[in-house]
């Protein structure tokens, strides 16, 4: 079958919006009645693909229900894949992307992820922290307002900040302060001898406060925390979110060396609902509230920065982050336009990641009934889930059309050519299409 829908499972961690106020929650609760939200329980993630811990599974699929996708895949790997897809990727087991909803209403670890050559490197020689070899790219789009950390600040940002709180000046000491101030040429172009002594510099900086003794840090949070409040102005010469945003934080993550290298060195991003932006490997970054579409290579690596109880590898971070330093807006994806999808609907965008694993297509239709948006094939497998609104999908030319309402989950086989018909409802008929191609 080259269309059917998916019932996905889902994860509780204790980051997740509580009840029925996450996404997550709704959506898993739409898509498979059985599914009763407990009102008391954080629902974090739901887990569209092949991945093995939380399997999606077939629905309403003849022979097929209640089978795994990733059953399904293994047992026709060119029907489900397609052969150019299993020749650029290497598996025969499982889709090369894996697409996620998450609810985040407390602050996800400050992480950053290592390269294909990386990842290989320290799997190698840490398997306990580092389970595959592969390299793990992630992109996140708006459903909700969204608020996240992404990159380094640009460099005047950082000396300015440096030279402002006097909490982060006395962690890094005056002489690094200065010498950061002073050696740093904002203006370097991409590439040049000047951009790469920029990033040395930054590193040394960034080195210092992750190498700094625990009990330091702490005490100089509680300093920091008591100046946002005393000294809120100070903060607000930085920007006017920060004395807040550290306060915050600070109740998720007591005296936390986040509040640093976090609030005080990276981008503050606030995405409006489509906006996106892309992660790349080696630069830090942390999802701090509201409801995303997340897509990432099939990965599990992760080396941590701060905002988590979990193993940092402080060694390896300082070593592998690119210190790129571009602004908010430059860490925006631009919405692009798609040939493969033509008709009726208001709104056809296409976020389009530098990495082969996945792209994402947004399709919104307004309120009225009988707009139709057709597809080509894509010449490798697809995942599309509805979140606001409703319609059908249906294979082309086909007379049977298939339900797809808030939260429904199908996933498209290589070459299908479907259409997607609005219904009229009091909210748009939105969906994300997350696919792959070999070109």
């Amino acid at each position: 079958m080259s269309l059917f829908r998916l019932d996905c499972g889902y994860q509780n961690y204790d980051w997740g919006k509580i009840g029925s106020s996450s996404a997550v929650a709704q959506f898993a609760a739409s898509s498979n009645p059985a599914t009763k939200i407990d009102e008391s329980k954080p629902y974090a993630e739901l887990w569209m693909g092949t991945h093995p811990s939380v399997p999606s599974k077939a629905v309403d699929a003849g022979n097929n229900t209640g089978k795994t996708l990733r059953e399904l895949v293994e047992s026709d790997p060119t029907a489900y894949l397609h052969s150019s897809i299993i020749e650029k990727f290497g598996s025969e087991k499982e889709l090369p992307f894996l697409f996620k909803v998450l609810s985040i209403e407390k602050v996800l670890s400050i992480q950053a992820h290592p390269d294909k050559k990386l990842g290989a490197q320290l799997h190698a020689a840490d398997p306990k922290n580092y389970p595959d070899d592969n390299h793990k790219p992630e992109m996140a789009i708006a459903v909700t307002a969204f608020e996240g950390f992404c990159g380094f600040k640009p460099l005047q940002e950082l000396a300015q900040t440096l030279q402002t709180i006097p909490e982060l000046n006395e962690i890094i000491g005056q002489d690094l302060v200065e010498e950061f101030v002073g050696g740093i040429k904002p203006d370097a172009e991409l590439g040049s001898s000047d951009d790469a002594a920029n990033r040395k510099l930054l590193q040394k900086v960034f080195g210092q406060l992750m190498n700094t003794e625990d009990t330091i840090i702490k005490a100089k949070a509680r300093s920091l925390l008591a100046r946002t409040k005393s000294e809120p102005e100070l903060f607000g010469a930085i920007s006017p979110f920060l004395a807040e945003l550290i306060q915050r934080l600070d109740k998720q993550f007591p005296e936390d060396i986040g509040l640093f290298c976090g609030c005080l060195l990276l981008n503050h991003v606030h995405l409006k609902a489509g906006e996106a932006m892309f992660l790349q490997a080696k630069d830090p970054h942390a999802y701090i509230s509201g409801d995303i579409i997340e897509c990432m290579a099939a990965s599990d690596n992760v080396v941590r920065a701060g905002f988590t109880p979990k193993f940092k590898d402080v060694k390896n971070l300082v070593e592998m982050l690119t210190y790129s330093y571009d602004s908010v807006e430059k860490q925006k994806m631009p919405l692009l336009p798609f040939a493969k999808s033509s008709g009726e609907a208001a709104k056809s965008v296409l976020y389009n990641p530098p990495i082969a694993e996945f792209a994402v297509l947004q399709i919104i239709f307004d309120t009225v009934a009988g707009k139709v948006q057709s597809f080509d094939g894509f010449e490798g497998p697809s995942i599309i889930i509805c979140t606001e609104g409703s319609g059908s999908i249906n294979i082309t030319g086909s007379e049977t059309s298939l339900p797809v309402k808030t939260g429904y989950v199908y996933f498209i086989g290589p070459n299908a050519e479907v259409q997607l018909e609005s219904e009229s409802t009091d909210k748009p008929f939105t969906t994300y299409r997350a696919f792959v191609e070999a070109e």
